[in-house]
Protein backbone atom coordinates (compact mmCIF):
# COMPACT_ATOMS: atom_id res chain seq x y z
CA UNK A 1 0.00 0.00 0.00
CA UNK A 2 2.57 2.16 0.89
CA UNK A 3 4.38 1.49 -2.56
CA UNK A 4 1.27 2.60 -4.37
CA UNK A 5 1.02 5.55 -2.68
CA UNK A 6 4.69 6.24 -3.41
CA UNK A 7 4.17 5.44 -6.72
CA UNK A 8 0.89 7.92 -7.12
CA UNK A 9 2.66 11.09 -5.82
CA UNK A 10 5.48 10.58 -8.44
CA UNK A 11 3.52 10.44 -10.70
CA UNK A 12 1.45 13.29 -9.67
CA UNK A 13 4.29 15.17 -9.35
CA UNK A 14 5.78 14.59 -12.96
CA UNK A 15 2.46 15.32 -14.39
CA UNK A 16 2.09 18.66 -12.44
CA UNK A 17 5.77 19.43 -13.69
CA UNK A 18 4.82 19.09 -17.43
CA UNK A 19 1.88 21.06 -16.85
CA UNK A 20 3.78 23.83 -15.53
CA UNK A 21 5.58 23.59 -18.57
CA UNK A 22 3.07 23.41 -20.70
CA UNK A 23 1.00 26.57 -19.65
CA UNK A 24 5.01 28.02 -19.69
CA UNK A 25 5.30 26.88 -23.06
CA UNK A 26 1.62 28.51 -23.85
CA UNK A 27 2.36 32.12 -22.10
CA UNK A 28 5.73 32.94 -23.66
CA UNK A 29 3.85 32.14 -27.34
CA UNK A 30 1.29 34.32 -26.01
CA UNK A 31 3.65 36.86 -24.75
CA UNK A 32 5.53 36.61 -28.15
CA UNK A 33 2.37 36.71 -30.61
CA UNK A 34 1.44 40.47 -28.59
CA UNK A 35 4.72 42.02 -29.06
CA UNK A 36 4.65 40.27 -33.09
CA UNK A 37 1.15 42.19 -33.06
CA UNK A 38 2.23 45.17 -32.06
CA UNK A 39 5.32 45.52 -33.95
CA UNK A 40 7.48 46.33 -30.91
CA UNK A 41 11.11 44.76 -31.66
CA UNK A 42 12.11 45.89 -28.50
CA UNK A 43 9.35 43.85 -26.23
CA UNK A 44 9.74 40.90 -28.66
CA UNK A 45 13.64 41.11 -27.93
CA UNK A 46 12.71 40.68 -23.68
CA UNK A 47 11.61 36.91 -24.97
CA UNK A 48 14.63 35.80 -27.13
CA UNK A 49 17.27 33.91 -26.06
CA UNK A 50 21.11 35.26 -25.95
CA UNK A 51 22.12 34.11 -29.50
CA UNK A 52 18.87 33.55 -31.80
CA UNK A 53 18.55 31.81 -35.02
CA UNK A 54 16.59 34.80 -37.64
CA UNK A 55 15.30 33.74 -40.90
CA UNK A 56 13.89 36.83 -42.60
CA UNK A 57 12.64 36.63 -46.80
CA UNK A 58 15.02 33.42 -47.20
CA UNK A 59 18.20 34.79 -45.26
CA UNK A 60 19.27 32.87 -42.61
CA UNK A 61 21.68 34.44 -39.79
CA UNK A 62 22.55 34.15 -36.61
CA UNK A 63 22.08 37.38 -33.89
CA UNK A 64 22.76 38.17 -30.17
CA UNK A 65 19.35 39.41 -28.42
CA UNK A 66 20.26 42.86 -29.01
CA UNK A 67 21.43 42.45 -32.65
CA UNK A 68 18.35 40.81 -33.15
CA UNK A 69 16.24 43.71 -31.82
CA UNK A 70 17.64 46.19 -34.31
CA UNK A 71 16.88 43.26 -37.33
CA UNK A 72 13.46 43.12 -36.27
CA UNK A 73 13.02 47.16 -35.69
CA UNK A 74 14.08 47.22 -39.30
CA UNK A 75 11.45 44.80 -40.26
CA UNK A 76 8.57 45.54 -38.54
CA UNK A 77 8.69 49.32 -40.09
CA UNK A 78 9.34 48.16 -43.79
CA UNK A 79 6.71 45.21 -42.55
CA UNK A 80 4.26 47.11 -40.42
CA UNK A 81 1.85 44.55 -38.80
CA UNK A 82 -2.25 44.43 -39.66
CA UNK A 83 -2.52 41.12 -37.93
CA UNK A 84 -0.83 37.83 -36.54
CA UNK A 85 -2.25 34.69 -35.53
CA UNK A 86 -0.76 31.20 -34.15
CA UNK A 87 -2.36 28.45 -36.19
CA UNK A 88 -0.16 25.38 -34.24
CA UNK A 89 1.62 24.95 -31.57
CA UNK A 90 3.11 22.42 -30.15
CA UNK A 91 6.04 20.23 -29.59
CA UNK A 92 8.47 18.01 -31.68
CA UNK A 93 9.51 14.51 -31.20
CA UNK A 94 12.80 15.75 -28.91
CA UNK A 95 9.87 17.74 -26.84
CA UNK A 96 10.77 21.31 -27.97
CA UNK A 97 8.00 23.53 -28.19
CA UNK A 98 7.29 25.32 -31.37
CA UNK A 99 4.80 27.85 -32.89
CA UNK A 100 3.52 28.53 -36.65
CA UNK A 101 1.86 31.66 -37.47
CA UNK A 102 0.39 33.85 -39.88
CA UNK A 103 2.20 37.16 -39.92
CA UNK A 104 -0.13 40.07 -42.43
CA UNK A 105 2.16 43.57 -43.72
CA UNK A 106 -0.49 45.30 -46.30
CA UNK A 107 -0.80 42.24 -49.08
CA UNK A 108 1.92 40.30 -48.04
CA UNK A 109 1.00 37.12 -46.07
CA UNK A 110 3.98 35.26 -44.01
CA UNK A 111 4.45 32.16 -42.12
CA UNK A 112 6.08 33.01 -38.91
CA UNK A 113 7.85 29.43 -37.02
CA UNK A 114 9.51 29.70 -34.04
CA UNK A 115 11.13 27.36 -31.62
CA UNK A 116 11.06 27.89 -27.83
CA UNK A 117 13.83 26.43 -25.60
CA UNK A 118 14.17 26.36 -21.45
CA UNK A 119 17.17 28.52 -20.47
CA UNK A 120 17.60 28.81 -16.67
CA UNK A 121 13.82 28.00 -16.12
CA UNK A 122 12.84 30.36 -18.89
CA UNK A 123 10.61 29.81 -22.14
CA UNK A 124 13.16 31.54 -25.12
CA UNK A 125 12.49 31.61 -28.83
CA UNK A 126 15.79 30.28 -30.08
CA UNK A 127 14.87 30.10 -33.53
CA UNK A 128 12.46 32.71 -35.62
CA UNK A 129 11.27 32.76 -38.94
CA UNK A 130 9.29 34.67 -41.31
CA UNK A 131 9.07 33.23 -44.95
CA UNK A 132 6.74 34.94 -47.68
CA UNK A 133 3.58 32.91 -48.55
Amino acid sequence: MKLNRFFSSIVFVVLSFQAVSVMAQADVINQVKETIQAGSAKELSKYLNQTVDVTLEGTVQSYSKAQAEFVFRDFFKQHPPEEFNIIHQGSSRGGQPFAIGQYKSGAETYRVFMKIKPVNNQQLVHEISFAKE
